[in-house]
């Protein structure tokens, strides 16, 4: 007979001194309890609230449509408004061989063709030696779309992680799919289900390999009622790599090395986070943008900032998100932000049958540490 599994949250407390065992942010996640597909409606998603965020326990039932019930005049709800990029490509070599391309991230502007290089992961990889001209399905003998090029970096745990040149942009639009996570295993009926509701018009070189999952929840009426209750809305860019899906293999969390992303946030958010009650911060991603701004003072650029352990928040308030894969790095982002309190709210969310990852549930937790000083400059006039 073999064993229960064990879908227990575990305490920090066989921890080393000096060094975060990444064994700590192990926990038992049952494959069942994998949302495989988004709740219906978006806002349906239920909302587990953390405690120092209500005063009396909150009902049980509550979802994302409850969200305006818990904001107020002066708040600010921050949303990273990118756009999913179609990414994924089934294209065929000129033998009629398949060829699978996920685009992960532009490595330079187009030149005068309108010709763009990205990095790709690519399969068959040993199949499709560099210089490997790739055709859509059933266009074979016409103009080709792409062509594979040599390996982007030696590091094994990227395995197949191409330099590809798109000869045809318009490929995307017509034969892209969605780039859905690993974890995700059946296809997805609306591909807009993938993209939040306030996704803004993006070039292809400046969208997303993957979404801001949180965001996914909200929708139109949700955003209304968050103004209606006095809160106001601002907007970052991140775009968001496939490294948001790798695990940490790092024995320890302090010797991770963590990925760079493109982001960008605009002196209009700025100005209305200074003059905020409280920066209200939907997902991960749109810390890691706001908190790089504000430790930098530099508002467009790539980030590397690796937000674990006793990380000083110096922006966001509240954290809307949702519930991440063990042993990863928006884990480690989470327990910064709200302290030990998120394994006893992953532990409930287990027990009461709470949909994790992706197309999951969400929680709302307040910032467990003291506000340190942004370093960005206010524009002139002042918040607003």
């Amino acid at each position: 007979m073999s064993a229960a599994p064990d879908n227990s949250v575990h305490d920090a407390a066989t921890l080393t001194v000096g060094a975060t065992p990444m064994s700590a942010y192990d926990y038992g996640l049952p494959e069942a309890a994998i949302a495989q597909e988004p709740a219906e409606p978006r806002s349906a998603a239920r909302l587990l609230i953390g405690p120092a965020l209500s005063e009396v326990p909150p009902p049980p039932d509550v979802t994302v449509a409850d969200l305006p019930g818990l904001l107020g005049p002066g708040d600010l709800l921050v949303v990273n408004d990118t756009r999913v990029l179609a990414a994924r490509l089934d294209l065929v070599k000129g033998t009629g061989g398949r060829a699978e391309v996920l685009l992960v991230e532009p490595l330079g502007p187009a030149d005068a063709h309108g010709t763009t290089e990205w990095s790709a992961l690519v399969r068959p990889g040993r199949r499709l030696p560099p210089g490997t001209l790739l055709f859509e399905t059933g266009a074979i003998g016409g103009h080709p779309v792409m062509e594979v090029g040599e390996s982007v970096d030696s590091d094994p745990t990227r395995p197949g992680t191409r330099r590809v040149r798109l000869l045809d942009s318009s490929v995307v639009a017509r034969s892209g799919s969605m780039p859905l996570p690993p974890y995700i295993h059946r296809a997805l009926a609306d591909p807009g289900r993938y993209q939040t509701v306030y996704a803004g018009e993006r070039d292809l070189v400046d969208r997303s390999a993957a979404a801001p999952t949180a965001g996914l929840h909200l929708t139109p009426d949700v955003l209304a009622g968050c103004e209606a209750a006095g809160a106001r809305l601002a907007r970052v860019d991140l775009a968001i790599g496939l490294d948001t899906f790798r695990p940490v293999t790092a024995d320890t969390a302090e010797a991770h090395i963590i990925h760079s992303e493109r982001y960008s946030v605009p002196a209009a958010t700025v100005a209305a986070c200074a003059g905020a009650r409280r920066v209200v911060a939907v997902g991960t991603t749109t810390v890691r943008a706001l908190e790089s701004a504000a430790r930098t003072g530099v508002l467009a650029g790539r980030t590397d900032l690796y937000i674990h352990g006793d990380f000083e928040f110096r922006v966001v308030d509240v954290l809307v998100t949702n519930f991440h894969l063990p042993r990863s790095s928006l884990l480690l982002l989470v327990e910064a932000f709200c302290g030990p309190v998120w394994r006893d709210l992953y532990a409930t969310a287990l027990a009461t049958g709470y949909r994790f990852l992706s197309f999951g549930d969400a929680m709302v937790v307040a910032r467990a540490g003291a506000k340190g000083t942004p370093v960005w400059d206010v524009p002139v006039g002042g918040p607003r």
